[in-house]
């Protein structure tokens, strides 16, 4: 019974968001064991993504509303459901490993667990993040990097999107806290993800980041971005979240660093260009680059690998000679992202050849 309960929880998991695949180790049991008891796990089984209340659940399950509602609450409070409440109504849904269950032990995260997940992400589960990293978060370029006569589209301006939201919460980013937990960090800010709209009052309600104005999320995105990290929202033109990921902690920006040719993984409308006339070969653009896609060529020029550029001008706005520009791809290999999540994670289900 408990091999099978956790086998199957596995199994539901690897249908949502990115995945949560089955490793030769075994290792992904031994995660879900760590949060899940074997009550936990048949709960789980029996939400669905969609949000339902705590009635509808009983009534599926056969047993009373009463003790539904209290697993329920109390599986929210651990990070193991999601929940939202509108005034009295209070309902809950299933949640990926990735964002989610993860995410969710942010404020509870002991070195023990940190050490299963970084084992995880190292061995196997970088090549699931990797080959879905277009559909879960897109790559958007720093505002002042961006040429003042181009028109940047609002859903790939990090302030406008900051602009739009009516509710925002900052919160450390999980996967500098967990490699830091194991003594592997980079030593760059940890409270630099954002979280917006119904994802952010759940933040909120669990005491898992603190809510801030628009005002504050600009200042934290400048002070994320004048440190070499790269912005990356959920790949929707309203998400619910966005990072400020680096290439030596982030679970996708890591694992893309693993492939020659991140540049076609990833869903980025800009790359580099370096005018070589202008260039003092200064080098600040490679230590800058958090895909490696810069280099010196033998007349100690900087040049780019457009296989590895990933279009976030991390590199443009400390070039001291002017020397690098982030251009707009050509019109037919820019992207739309959709509009809504749920778009968002159909669109990853349809890709991965997911059916429910």
């Amino acid at each position: 019974m408990t091999t099978d309960i956790y086998r199957q929880l596995q199994e539901r998991l690897d249908k949502y968001s990115v995945g949560f695949p089955a490793t030769d180790s075994g290792i992904e049991i031994t995660i879900l064991k760590a949060m899940f008891s074997e009550q936990d796990a048949d709960l789980f089984l029996n939400v669905s993504p969609l949000l339902e209340t705590p009635a509808s659940i009983a009534e599926r399950i056969k047993q009373p509303v009463n003790e539904t509602a209290s697993r329920l609450e109390d599986m929210a409070k651990r990070g193991l459901l999601f929940r939202m409440k509108k005034g009295d109504a209070v309902k809950y849904g299933a949640i990926p490993f990735v964002h989610g269950l993860f995410e969710f032990q942010v404020k509870r995260l002991d070195k023990d667990f940190a050490k299963l997940v970084e084992q995880y992400f190292d061995s196997d589960f970088y090549h699931t993040m990797a080959q879905n990293a277009g559909g879960f978060l897109r790559t958007i370029p720093i505002q002042h990097a961006i040429d003042s006569t181009q028109n940047i589209a609002a859903y790939d301006d990090a302030v406008e999107i900051l602009k739009k939201q009516k509710l925002i919460v900052i919160t450390d980013c999980i996967c500098r806290k967990m490699r830091e937990t194991v003594q592997t960090g980079c030593g760059k800010p940890m409270e630099a993800c954002f979280m917006f709209g119904s994802m952010a009052q759940y933040y909120i309600d669990h005491e898992m980041g603190r809510q801030i104005d628009v005002e504050e999320g600009i200042r934290i995105l400048t002070q994320a971005q004048e440190a070499g990290l790269v912005t990356q929202p959920a790949t929707a033109q309203n998400p619910g979240g966005m990072c400020n990921c680096c290439g030596d902690c982030c679970g996708v920006l890591k694992s893309l660093n693993e492939y020659p040719k991140p540049a076609e993984l990833v869903f980025s409308n800009y790359f580099a260009a370096i005018d070589t006339e202008e260039c003092v070969g200064c080098e600040a653009c490679i230590d800058r680059c958090q895909m490696g896609a810069l280099t010196m060529n033998e007349d100690e020029k900087a040049v780019v690998n457009e296989d590895r550029c990933i279009g976030c001008g991390l590199c443009v706005t400390t070039c001291p000679s002017d020397a690098i520009t982030l251009v707009l791809k050509p019109e037919e290999s820019r992207q739309t992202p959709p509009v809504t999540s749920g778009e968002q994670m159909m669109n990853m289900a349809i890709k991965r050849g997911i059916t429910f």
